[in-house]
C-alpha cells in the first residue's frame, strides 16, 4: 500500500524519504567513495570508468558526468552526499547551489543574505504564482540572453 505523500506536490522540491533512499542508494555510495583520495584520483582520471564499477544507473552515472545535481537529486541523490561530487571538482557548497538554482554565485549569495527566497508564490504545483516549474530557474544565469 503507497503512502501519502503530500510533499511531493511542493514546486522545484525533492525530499529525500525512503523511496528516494532506496533508488539513490548507489548513486550515494559512489559519492561516498569520493571521500578517499585515491578515489578521488581514480575518477578524475576516467569518470566513465570509474562510474561503471557502481551499480547506478545509467541515468544516474550522466548525470554524475553532466555535473546535473538537480537530475542526481531526482534520481536519488543526496545533497549532502553528492557534495563531494563539488569538492572532487574543487567547488564550494555555495557555487552548488548556485548552479542548481540557476543563480550565479554572487547572485546565490546575495539572496541567502538577504535571508533567501522570498515565501511570496504558491507553495503546491497545482497553483499559478512565481513558484512554478515553468517560472524556474531563477536568476541571470539560467535566462536566456534577451528574455
Amino acid at each position: 500500500m503507497a503512502l501519502d505523500k503530500p510533499y511531493l506536490d511542493v514546486p522545484g522540491t525533492t525530499i529525500f524519504d525512503a523511496d528516494q533512499s532506496r533508488r539513490g542508494y548507489w548513486l550515494n555510495q559512489f559519492c561516498m567513495s569520493l571521500m578517499k583520495a585515491d578515489n578521488r584520483a581514480r575518477f578524475k582520471a576516467n569518470e566513465r570508468t570509474y562510474l561503471n564499477e557502481w551499480p547506478m544507473t545509467e541515468e544516474q552515472k550522466q548525470a554524475v558526468i553532466d555535473r546535473d545535481l538537480n537530475r542526481c537529486i531526482a534520481l536519488g541523490g543526496n545533497i549532502y552526499f553528492l557534495a563531494k561530487i563539488g569538492a572532487t571538482d574543487g567547488k564550494s557548497f555555495q557555487q552548488m547551489a548556485g548552479s542548481m538554482t540557476g543563480m550565479s554565485e554572487q547572485e546565490y549569495r546575495d539572496m541567502m543574505i538577504k535571508g533567501g527566497r522570498s515565501i511570496e508564490g504558491n507553495r503546491y504545483i497545482g497553483e499559478d504564482g512565481d513558484e512554478q516549474a515553468h517560472r524556474q530557474p531563477q536568476g541571470a544565469a539560467g535566462r536566456k540572453k534577451g528574455a
